[in-house]
């Protein structure tokens, strides 16, 4: 079979909080697909994941807006892709349109709930397919800007289940771990409250909490309030091999947000046998079998998240129950392999269409 070729358009690349974009485009290169990046800016931070330069996409990436079209008359893509339905959607449709090919892009969380752009309904009625990545998104595309369901492709990102697998014994005492940017909506601070119940309950844990954000001041400032310096650790954006290395110490994930789209931190908890603690929003429940792979808790209740938390670190088997139903989930449901079959089986469609 022919080889795909398929142009991406980013508003960065890379991003260090955008594992899935790179581990995407890194299976794809393996796949046969071959790709090229157009990436609107530059990344600020320096850190990045080792897979970019494992996966050769740096040598893929085109950052200067006035390359694009020369990229492109070289390339010959058959299809563009954007993730995000804002600027990089706006110039994937415009790209695909000067150069006659279809386009696609896939939605997440703020460009759908706080950032949407206000023509989303005509970008959607413009491209060949929109994929988004919870059925809970679907529902509120359909819903908010009149796109019709059958327009629509529930494709979740996808964590590498080989990579993220269980391995090596877990920490003592007992390891939370929350893996998110320090944005409002991650409600860490939630987290926090949640930890210091814990405590004055007499629960034996750590918490690591993975990342980082315009919140990390207030959120020192509150672990100091609350007395936990010693309890929790903020350790900051982490590369992915760090990332693995704390899911496979950990014995419960957590995730407070007040809305997600459908979060890849969990799916990599999931592979490597991590039972998650998280709020009912988004596509959350959608990835957590309540009871089965981890517990649901509502938004915004500090205590309900502290009593599910004791319920998985007071009691090992149960955290071990759910951890392999939460590894067997995550490889039938969540892996990158089904995520990249699903997309190349869309892109296909849609050039073969094109080519009638």
């Amino acid at each position: 079979m022919t080889p795909l070729r398929v142009a991406y358009v980013l508003r960065v690349f890379p991003k260090i909080s955008e594992t899935f974009v790179a581990n995407e485009l890194a299976e794809m290169r393996r796949r046969g697909v071959e790709v090229r990046i157009l990436s609107l800016r530059r990344p600020a931070e320096a850190l990045r994941h080792e897979l970019v330069a494992r996966a050769g996409l740096d040598e893929q990436t085109v950052y200067d807006l006035r390359e694009f079209p020369v990229t492109l008359r070289e390339f010959r893509p058959q299809l563009l892709h954007a993730h995000f339905a804002t600027a990089a959607t706006a110039k994937a449709r415009e790209l695909a349109a000067e150069i006659g090919v279809p386009f696609t892009f896939t939605a997440h969380r703020y460009d759908l709930y706080d950032k949407a752009p206000s023509d989303f309904a005509d970008r959607a009625a413009a491209a060949g397919a929109v994929v988004t990545v919870s059925q809970a998104n679907l529902q509120h595309i359909v819903k908010a800007f009149g796109v019709p369901a059958a327009h629509i492709h529930v494709i979740p990102c996808g964590v590498d289940t080989e990579r993220f697998r269980p391995d090596g014994d877990r920490a003592k005492p007992p390891l939370i771990v929350c893996v998110a940017r320090l944005v409002p909506f991650k409600r860490i601070g939630l987290l926090l409250e949640a930890c210091a119940i814990l405590r004055a309950w007499g629960v034996e844990f750590r918490c690591a909490i993975v990342g980082d954000g315009p919140c990390r001041d207030e959120l020192e400032t509150a672990r100091a309030r609350l007395g936990l310096a010693q309890a929790v650790e903020l350790v900051g954006a982490a590369e992915q091999a760090e990332v693995l290395a704390w899911w496979r110490k950990a014995a419960a994930a957590v995730l407070p947000s007040d809305s997600e789209g459908m979060p890849v931190s969990l799916m990599e908890a999931a592979a490597c046998g991590v039972p998650a603690v998280a709020t009912a929003v988004g596509g959350v429940p959608e990835l957590i079998d309540d009871g089965v792979t981890g517990f649901l808790t509502p938004p915004g209740d500090a205590g309900k998240l502290a009593a599910a938390l004791e319920r998985l670190l007071g009691d090992p088997d149960l955290g071990a129950r759910l951890g392999v139903a939460a590894r067997q989930r995550a490889q039938e449901h969540f892996s990158l392999a089904r995520q990249v079959d699903c997309l190349v089986a869309l892109w296909r469609t849609l050039v073969d269409e094109g080519g009638r």
